[in-house]
Order: C-alpha cells, then sequence, then structure tokens
C-alpha cells in the first residue's frame, strides 16, 4: 500500500481509482461466492477490515483517537451504525437479485444523497435534481419489469441500500473530524464490527471454510487496499472526477458477473441500468 506522502500524476491517481472502484464492484461478486447470509458477510468482512486497516494505521503510526474529539467519535459510530444496514441490505439485495439487479439498485445513491443533502440544508430540490429522480424511476422500472418477484426484491433492497448509503454520505459531510479517511474507516468497520459480532457469533463459527476465504477478499481486498487507493488517488484528481469513476461500479461488477458466472443482462435492464448511471452522472455534473 502506497505511503500517503508520495505524490501521484493525474493519470496514475486514475488508474488507482479505477481499481479501486473495480475492487468495490468485486463486493458484489464474493458475496454472491458467499453461502452465509448477508448479516454473517458483513461481519466477516468487517473482522477483516478492522485487522488489516489497523496494521495500515500502525504502519502509517496513526493512533485512534488522536485529534478526535467526543462529536466526532459520535458522528463515527453514528456513520457505522448506518453503514451496518447498508452492507447488509446491499449484500441482502445481491443475494436475492443478482449482481446486474442489486449493483444497479445501489447505484442510485448519488440521487438520494442530492435529495437528503437539499433536506439537510433547507435547499429546495431544482428542477434538475427533479429530473434526475424520474430517471432513476423509470430506470427502476425497466430492470424490475421482466423479473420474478424474488428479483424485485433484491432490487428493493438494493435501492434501501442505496437510501442508506445516502445518509451516510450526509452524515459523513456533517462530522467534524480530524481523523485520516483510513482511521474513520477503521472506526466505522469497529463500529459494525460491535453491532454485529453478538448476533453473529454462531454463524461465523459455523461458516464454510471457503465462505472465510471470501470474507477476508472482501475486507482486506474491497475495503482496506481499494479504500486506500480512493483516498490516496484524491490527493491528484477532484472529487467530481473520483465519483464519475465510482459510477462505473455496477457496469465493472455486471462485466465480471457476466464473465465468471453467465449473468448476461437483458435489454431492459441495460436501458434501465444507462438509465440510472445517467442520473447519477447528472447528479455529479451539476
Amino acid at each position: 500500500m502506497t505511503s500517503p506522502h508520495v505524490h501521484l500524476s493525474r493519470n496514475a491517481a486514475l488508474t488507482r481509482m479505477h481499481v479501486a472502484t473495480v475492487l468495490f464492484g468485486m463486493s458484489g461478486i464474493f458475496g454472491q461466492l458467499c453461502a452465509s447470509s448477508a448479516m454473517t458477510i458483513v461481519c466477516g468482512r468487517a473482522l477483516f477490515s478492522v485487522t488489516a486497516l489497523g496494521l495500515l494505521c500502525l504502519w502509517r503510526h496513526e493512533k485512534p483517537c488522536q485529534g478526535l474529539r467526543t462529536s466526532g467519535i459520535v458522528g463515527l459510530i453514528l456513520s457505522g451504525v448506518l453503514l451496518t444496514a447498508h452492507f447488509v441490505t446491499f449484500f441482502q439485495g445481491i443475494k436475492l437479485g443478482g449482481i446486474a439487479i442489486g449493483t444497479l439498485g445501489f447505484a442510485c445513491f448519488p440521487v438520494f444523497t442530492a435529495l437528503f443533502e437539499s433536506i439537510a440544508y433547507g435547499e429546495k430540490p431544482r428542477a434538475r435534481e427533479w429530473q434526475t429522480m424520474l430517471m432513476v424511476a423509470a430506470g427502476l422500472c425497466c430492470i424490475a419489469m421482466p423479473d420474478t418477484a424474488i428479483a424485485v426484491q433484491g432490487l428493493l433492497w438494493g435501492i434501501l441500500s442505496a437510501g442508506i448509503y445516502g445518509l451516510v454520505a450526509v452524515v459523513n459531510r456533517r462530522i467534524s473530524c480530524a481523523l485520516s479517511g483510513t482511521m474513520a474507516c477503521w472506526w466505522q468497520n469497529m463500529t459494525i464490527l460491535g453491532c454485529l459480532l453478538p448476533c453473529s457469533l454462531s454463524a461465523l463459527s459455523s461458516a464454510p471454510p471457503l465462505d472465510w476465504l471470501w470474507f477476508g477478499c472482501l475486507g482486506i481486498l474491497c475495503t482496506a487496499l481499494a479504500y486506500s487507493l480512493y483516498i490516496n488517488s484524491l490527493t491528484a484528481i477532484k472529487a467530481r472526477q473520483a465519483a464519475i469513476v465510482i459510477s462505473l461500479e455496477p457496469v465493472y461488477a455486471i462485466l465480471m458477473a457476466w464473465m465468471l458466472f453467465g449473468e448476461q443482462p437483458g435489454i431492459p435492464t441495460i436501458a434501465g441500468g444507462l438509465l440510472v448511471l445517467g442520473a447519477a452522472l447528472r447528479v455529479h455534473n451539476p
């Protein structure tokens, strides 16, 4: 993992951002491979994430509470609780609807973020934001039309995960915290572990051995490594550019699912996905 003091060129930063996006997209792949429940997957992921991020912070000589006030701790715990709900609903959507439907349901989170920000800061949604909401609604209807009731349930779980993540984004914006992004991520994963470990101990102890491999991939590759690359790349590219790259996460996830599992998306899913992704890009480019 790269030291935070290394200065990147724009091309190197974009490359790292795309690698991070691919790794984020692989979360759905590993979740699909796990036989365990969504709650057990999230708990196992957090276990490995806390360990990997903790070691990374030790290497960077970062201390968990250095420069952190009580309000910052409360904010991080709140965002961790919301992330717990987000990850559980996301993997439940993957389990029920498959990778394409689950990830496209989540892809509408920028619209939720814009909506919640307008509410939190007393701003009326602009005409452009209403248009993006209509695009998302139309896209989700296209995705849901030809599928079974179980797949539609998966889509609804994905949408719920997007809504919760929109709240996370608003909470993170309001947190006044002197911690680095990596240490903040460690605190959030510690909260996830605290929320789920007491009720997931039995399920974790009886999880198939292969699931532990996927838990490790989720925690180390899709969280610690991906988040480190993401944070590191922000030193050389703008947040808006990063958001556009991150919007490609469902595209990478669907392509990987197509290659690995033969999950070929149908025409309605592709059309709906283009509408959802188009709406996300409109939000990132006001």
